[in-house]
């Protein structure tokens, strides 16, 4: 059954509130502002009403941000689920680029039912990681645990693989495609510079001066 726009609304603020809690800090109003694209007064009118749900999905103090409650994360982590799993299905059954899924990914995650994910999650192999190298939380939802580490703190002669790509910005995606960096591949640090923060990157022939829009976004496994 297709969910409300309401409904399709609160998943939207738990799953962002997830993904900038993440690190355990509280999630600022002007956080999902910006990320929600909405004027603050309407993020904090919209947490209160959260914070008042029974049961509870959030935590709210004023002047302190805002944390999900154990209710509010298994739903947050249903609708990553529910959009990791689609964008994978999106490349790997109807032959999309991992530029071109997710806003496709962001418009199915509200409306596919528990059987519906289940059956893509079996067709697909129960797949770890969606298109961009992101986990993909488990059936019952536990987010795997993540030791990737960003690009940003290597340092000369360290070597590593391309584990996840944390953006959605299909411009960046096609960009980092066309410089080879994507899940999977061997990277090897030749250069850093402490003035800009730089990084040069080896990536079989290739060579690429990397700035922080970049590294922070990139996470790798180190080979030791």
């Amino acid at each position: 059954m297709k969910k409300s726009a309401s409904t399709q609304s609160v998943q939207d603020y738990l799953k962002h509130i997830y993904e900038l809690t993440e690190k355990g800090s509280p999630a600022s109003t002007n956080d999902l502002a910006r990320e929600l694209d909405i004027k603050p007064a309407s993020v904090t009118g919209m947490i209160q009403k959260l914070a008042a749900e029974k049961p509870t999905l959030v935590e709210y103090q004023k002047h302190q941000g805002v944390t999900l409650t154990p209710t509010g994360k298994r739903a947050a982590l249903e609708v990553i689920r529910h959009h990791r799993l689609l964008e994978t299905w999106l490349v790997q059954t109807l032959g999309y680029s991992w530029d071109e899924v997710h806003e496709e990914a962001e418009r199915l995650e509200h409306v596919i039912s528990e059987d519906f994910e289940r059956r893509i999650a079996a067709a697909l192999g129960n797949p770890t990681r969606d298109p961009h190298g992101e986990l993909i939380p488990t059936a019952d939802l536990k987010m795997p645990v993540d030791d990737t580490t960003p690009l940003s703190s290597l340092r000369p002669s360290q070597s590593a693989t391309i584990q996840r790509v944390a953006a959605a910005d299909p411009n960046l995606l096609r960009h980092l495609d066309s410089l080879g960096l994507t899940p999977g591949i061997q990277i090897e640090v030749t250069e850093y510079s402490a003035f800009d923060n730089n990084l040069t990157v080896k990536v079989g022939r290739k060579i690429n001066v990397l700035g922080l829009n970049i590294t922070t976004k990139i996470f790798v496994e180190l080979i030791s």
